[in-house]
C-alpha cells in the first residue's frame, strides 16, 4: 500500500467525506466494470457497485492493511455482492452482453458482426464458466480490468507465481475447450 493510500484510509477513517470521494472516484470504475462483466445488467451493475461503497463506508474501521491494496477489500465485497445477487437471482454468472455495451459506447450496430460477436461472447462464457472461481478471476482481473500480474497476485491474496499458474491453467483450459467446441 502507497503512503498516498495510508493517508487516504486514515483519513477515511476519521469519517472525512473527502477522503471517501476520493477512494470512490479512484477505484469506482474498476469496481463497476468488474461487476458489469459479472452481472451484465446497467442497473443492476451501478446498484451492486454503490453497495460496495455503502459497505466501504459502514465498515472502514475494520479495514486492516495485511498486505493487499485496498482495492483488493473493495474487489472482495464485490465478489460477494455478485455471488448473493446470482444466488438471489437464480442465475449462474456472466460475464458479457455485447449488445448493451456497444449502445453504451453509442456504436452504430452492424447486425451480422452483432451476431457473430454474440456467438464468439456464448462460446467464451460457456468456456469461462467451465473453469475454478479461482481462474475465473484471474482471467477478469488480468484480461478484463488489464491488471499486471502483481496487482492481481496483492488483489487475490496469492502470490505472483501462483496467479501465473492458474493463468497458464485457464488459458490452457479455455484453449481445449474451445478447440473441443468449434463446431457448435
Amino acid at each position: 500500500m502507497s503512503e498516498d493510500e495510508a493517508r487516504l484510509i486514515k483519513r477515511a477513517k476519521k469519517g472525512d467525506p473527502t477522503a471517501f470521494s476520493e477512494i470512490y472516484d479512484r477505484h469506482q470504475p474498476a469496481i463497476y466494470r468488474y461487476i458489469f462483466y459479472r452481472v451484465e445488467d446497467v442497473a443492476t451493475a451501478e446498484d451492486l457497485t454503490s453497495e460496495v461503497f455503502v459497505r466501504l463506508v459502514e465498515n472502514i474501521e475494520r479495514f486492516t492493511y495485511r498486505g493487499r491494496p485496498l482495492l483488493a477489500w473493495l474487489y472482495t465485497i464485490a465478489r460477494n455482492l455478485i455471488t448473493d445477487h446470482h444466488r438471489h437471482a437464480g442465475r449462474s454468472l456472466p460475464l458479457f452482453q455485447d449488445e448493451q455495451q456497444t449502445q453504451l459506447a453509442g456504436e452504430v450496430v452492424d447486425p451480422e458482426k452483432t451476431v457473430e460477436r454474440k456467438l464468439t461472447q456464448n462460446r467464451l462464457v460457456a468456456a469461462i464458466s467451465c473453469l475454478t472461481e479461482g481462474q475465473r478471476d484471474v482471467i477478469l482481473l488480468r484480461f478484463v480490468e488489464g491488471l499486471d500480474n502483481a496487482t492481481v497476485a496483492q488483489t487475490l491474496g496469492k502470490s505472483v507465481g501462483a496467479v501465473k499458474a492458474l493463468q497458464h491453467r485457464a488459458l490452457a483450459s479455455l484453449r481445449r475447450i474451445l478447440k473441443g467446441n468449434r463446431g457448435t
